[in-house]
C-alpha cells in the first residue's frame, strides 16, 4: 500500500529523476533532459514537439508555475521547439535571479542601518550629534526671533511716526482747496456721490 501511495504522489524513480531538483539551473535541466531524450531516441522512441514541451513544463517545480501557465497560454506548444522553450525559461531564470539579488542587497542595507542604530557606542555619538543639531536649531530660532522683533520695532516706529506727524490742519484738500482735510475726507465728494 505504501509503495502505491508513494508512486501516486511522488512518481516513480524515473519521474523523480526527470523533475527539476532544488538549486538546479535551467541549463542543467536542459542538459539532463536532452540526454534522456537522446537516450530514448537511440532506442527507437520518437517524441512529438508538444509531448516534449509538456514534459519540460511539468518537470518544473511550483515556483515556476506562473511562467509555465504564461507559456502554455500564449504559445502553441506544438510549433515551439524545445530549444526556444528552454531559452524562454533561462530568460525568466535570469530575471528572477536579478530580482533576488536586488532584494538581498536591499535587506542587507536595511540590516546594516538597524545594527548601527542599535550599537551602544554609536548611540553615544548619535547623542552628541543630536545635541549639536539642537544647539544649531536653537541658535537659528533665536536669530530669527531677534530679526523679527527688530522688524516689528522699526515698523512700529515708522507707523507711529507717520500717525503722529499726520495733522490734518496742515494739509489742503485738492478737491475744494480748503484746509483742515484731505481729498478723501472732503465733504464735496460726499455730495457728488449722492
Amino acid at each position: 500500500m505504501w509503495d502505491t501511495l508513494e508512486v501516486i504522489h511522488e512518481g516513480t524513480n524515473d519521474v523523480k529523476r526527470a523533475r527539476k531538483k532544488k538549486g538546479e539551473t535551467i541549463a542543467e535541466v536542459q542538459k539532463r533532459f536532452t540526454n534522456i531524450v537522446n537516450h530514448h531516441m537511440s532506442l527507437g522512441k520518437m517524441f512529438e514537439k508538444k509531448e516534449l514541451n509538456i514534459k519540460i513544463l511539468k518537470c518544473l517545480d511550483r515556483s515556476w508555475q506562473p511562467k509555465v501557465t504564461a507559456i502554455s497560454k500564449s504559445k502553441d506548444l506544438t510549433s515551439m521547439t524545445t530549444t526556444s522553450l528552454f531559452r524562454k525559461l533561462r530568460e525568466h531564470e535570469l530575471e528572477m535571479n536579478m530580482l533576488n539579488v536586488q532584494e538581498n542587497e536591499d535587506k542587507h542595507v536595511r540590516n546594516i542601518a538597524l545594527k548601527i542604530a542599535g550599537h551602544k557606542n554609536c548611540q553615544d555619538s548619535s547623542d552628541d550629534s543630536e545635541g549639536e543639531t539642537l544647539s544649531l536649531l536653537t541658535r537659528k530660532i533665536s536669530k530669527f526671533l531677534k530679526k523679527n522683533s527688530n522688524k516689528n520695532q522699526s515698523s512700529n516706529r515708522y507707523n507711529s511716526k507717520k500717525l503722529n506727524d499726520f495733522n490734518s490742519n496742515k494739509y489742503t484738500c485738492f478737491e475744494c482747496s480748503e484746509q483742515r482735510h484731505i481729498k478723501v475726507d472732503c465733504p464735496n465728494n460726499e455730495n457728488k456721490e449722492r
